[in-house]
């Protein structure tokens, strides 16, 4: 829980600190408790009062038992129960709520307005049913007498809704071509609705005819960017009322007359979305989506103001009879703020009271409204230094409050030519700006300069080509800074591969060269330059013939480098290392030397060590890639046992005995069976 106290009013967010998951265990929560302080310092009033991802609007129903919150995404309403602190049940929708408001005192008829044009009821048990209005809605409320439902929008019809006989009635035509906002007066039931127009039309029910018209646009100050229109509504009783404009201006009425009774500037420019009066202190509170400000309802003097950090507000509700308030944001957390000032706390959560008594002795972060600090020397420059000690300084810290009319006033006198200095100033920034255009300073990187210089001077040149438009976005592009900082990215002129490439990348930028020539030729006279298609075909033999005499070079060149290696490889001397532990063979320590046992080493080590391994290195294909071919050596065990079985087969050829005599074919039995010369 936070505490402030802006303009000596304190106010206690109830909705400060860290929330804990869910799905943590007691134990952890218990150890969370225990290490953090924030933790044990704030104050959880309802379970799970937040929405997953923004809240957009909040009732209270009228035995002031249960809270309805809407919000989304998924789009839902929230029912949270005051008796057990905790939700009650959830239920989503298929579209975004605009205004909701409940019918019966409890939770058990409710009426939702989506900005898919449905309006969805619900009952205790669920929906209940779903019907469409023509256009689009913006605010609807209930005339219990006659069980209609209006509803305004983006037209001039007021649509009615007659809930028992379950049917829409004839519309009410206004004047303006949109209506913002409608409310009937709880005393005698006029219906008023705010237009786009600056209007505010009254209705009679019972005659369904309009009895009054009210322009709120004659009130000076207000139309200075155009007509504001009406965007809330309120009544105080039977004959007060109060508007807030677009222009962030809350104006209110007295019914007998058509002058304002006082005018009211949030002085934020951003449009009123709730005014509510608080008659026991004869307080208004006005919200728009930067700040809720409360002041006097006779003078509009401030009293104090609530303004949440990064977030905008979206509704505002005040619990009846208690100073406590609640807003609907552009964040998941409900906010909950407690004034005591404004009322005692609710009967739910009556043991707030006695907590903010306990917080009276604490120290509490002052914050001065419509004040200026000043330093010392601030006020010597002012020249005010004599009303040290008076009431018109308050002091504090290393320095004093004053008030902000009497700081302007003291400034305007004691620097009448500050307007001038300050002219002087934006004149002097303009002329150094022209100047530096100039002159323009291009910073090249260390790495890649040339391909730096040409994206540069494509996205200069406002080539209106995709792809050139994606090439010079790589300077801005955090993902392709290496290219321009790390050296193992540098393009090498030198490489065959760019050389065989440099041809096309020619082409293209001819290409792109002629483009833009073209486009700044049509700009200037509006005529495209005609190219003939011979033209065209001589640059495409041209470019192919560049490609061939390329390959050529750097066929030649590579097979001037392996002659030229070769030569230098038979022409080197060859160093031998004598071992005194074997013998030398043909006069030559072959058997002594120390090997390396290349066949354990990486492919790439051989290639860097350039050792006579058996690997031989070609270059100059037609695709700029490299060749690689391999001589394989037989290891000694695999010849050792060829050689052992090749012996073995050739000895046994020698023992072996001949079965020719065994496979040769039989000679003809001439006799039959016991010999054919038998009788």
């Amino acid at each position: 829980m936070q505490v402030s106290c802006p303009n000596n009013v304190k106010i206690y967010n109830l909705s400060a600190g860290k929330s804990l998951p869910q799905w943590l265990s007691d134990r952890r929560r218990r150890t969370l408790l225990k290490q953090d302080v924030d933790l044990r310092r704030r104050i959880e009033l309802i379970q799970d009062f937040e929405m997953p991802t923004v809240s957009n609007c909040i009732r209270i129903s009228k035995d002031q038992q249960y809270i309805f919150a809407t919000g989304v995404y998924k789009p839902r309403v929230r029912c949270y129960d005051l008796n057990d602190l905790s939700m009650k049940f959830e239920r989503c929708f298929d579209s975004e709520v605009v205004k909701f408001i409940s019918l019966a005192e409890d939770y058990s008829k409710l009426v939702f307005l989506q900005c898919n044009r449905y309006i969805e009821f619900h009952a205790q048990h669920g929906k209940y049913y779903r019907t469409r209005i023509p256009k689009f809605g913006r605010d609807m409320d209930y005339h219990n007498s006659s069980a209609d439902l209006y509803i305004v929008g983006a037209s001039s019809e007021i649509y009615r809704l007659n809930l028992e006989q379950g049917r829409f009635l004839n519309s009410l035509k206004t004047e303006a071509s949109e209506v913002m906002c409608c409310q009937f007066n709880p005393v005698h039931d006029l219906f008023a609705c705010g237009t786009n127009a600056g209007t505010v039309e009254c209705w009679d029910p019972r005659v369904r005819t309009c009895v009054g018209k009210l322009d709120c646009t004659s009130v000076a100050g207000i139309c200075d960017s155009g007509i504001p229109a009406v965007t809330s509504l309120t009544y105080k009783n039977g004959l007060q009322f109060s508007i807030g404009t677009s222009s962030g201006h809350i104006i209110s009425y007295d019914m007998r007359s058509t002058e304002p009774l006082l005018v009211k500037d949030h002085m934020y420019g951003l449009p009123i979305k709730d005014i509510i009066y608080q008659p026991q202190h004869n307080l208004v509170l006005s919200c728009d989506q930067h700040i809720v400000k409360i002041w006097n309802e006779q003078t509009g003097k401030a009293v104090t103001s609530i303004e949440p950090e990064n977030t905008k507000l979206n509704n505002l509700v005040m619990f009846p009879n208690s100073g406590m308030i609640f807003l609907a944001n552009e964040a998941p957390k409900i906010l909950v703020y407690y004034l005591p000032s404004l009322g005692s706390a609710p009967r739910w959560c009556s043991f707030l009271d006695s907590l903010t008594e306990e917080l009276e002795e604490q120290e509490i972060t002052t914050v001065y409204d419509d004040y200026k600090f000043v330093t010392q020397k601030e006020l010597e420059g002012l020249g005010l230094v004599h009303l040290v000690g008076s009431q018109m300084l308050r002091a504090y810290m290393h320095g004093y409050f004053m008030d902000n009319r009497l700081y302007n006033k003291a400034h305007a006198i004691a620097e009448p030519f500050a307007y001038d200095e300050y002219k002087k100033n934006k004149i002097k920034e303009k002329l150094e700006e022209t100047r530096k255009s100039r002159l323009p300073v291009k910073k090249l990187p260390k790495v890649n300069r040339m391909l730096a210089q040409k994206l540069q001077d494509q996205e200069q040149s406002g080539i209106k080509k995709k792809k050139v438009k994606e090439a010079a976005a790589l300077l801005n592009d955090s993902r392709f800074s290496e290219i321009f900082k790390n050296p193992d990215f540098q393009v090498d002129v030198e490489s065959e591969e760019f050389r065989l490439l440099n041809p096309v990348v020619n082409k293209l930028d001819k290409t792109s060269k002629q483009h833009s020539d073209a486009a700044s030729l049509a700009d200037n006279e509006k005529e495209y330059p005609e190219v003939s298609d011979d033209d065209s075909s001589d640059d495409e033999h041209t470019w192919a013939d560049e490609v061939k005499q390329e390959h050529r070079k750097l066929t030649s060149e590579a097979k001037l480098k392996r002659k030229a290696e070769r030569e230098e490889r038979l022409n080197m001397p060859k160093l031998y290392e004598v071992s005194n532990d074997k013998p030398m063979k043909s006069g030559l320590p072959t058997a002594g030397i120390k090997t390396h046992k290349i066949t354990k080493q990486s492919f790439g080590d051989r290639l860097c060590a350039d050792t006579d391994s058996g690997v031989i290195r070609k270059s100059g294909s037609a695709h700029g890639a490299m060749e690689l071919t391999f001589k394989l050596k037989r290891n000694k065990n695999e010849s050792n046992h060829r050689q052992a079985a090749e012996q073995h087969h050739s000895e046994r050829r020698k023992i072996r005995r001949s079965a020719s005599d065994i496979t040769k074919a039989k000679t003809k039995y001439r006799g039959g069976y016991m010999g054919s010369n038998h009788k």
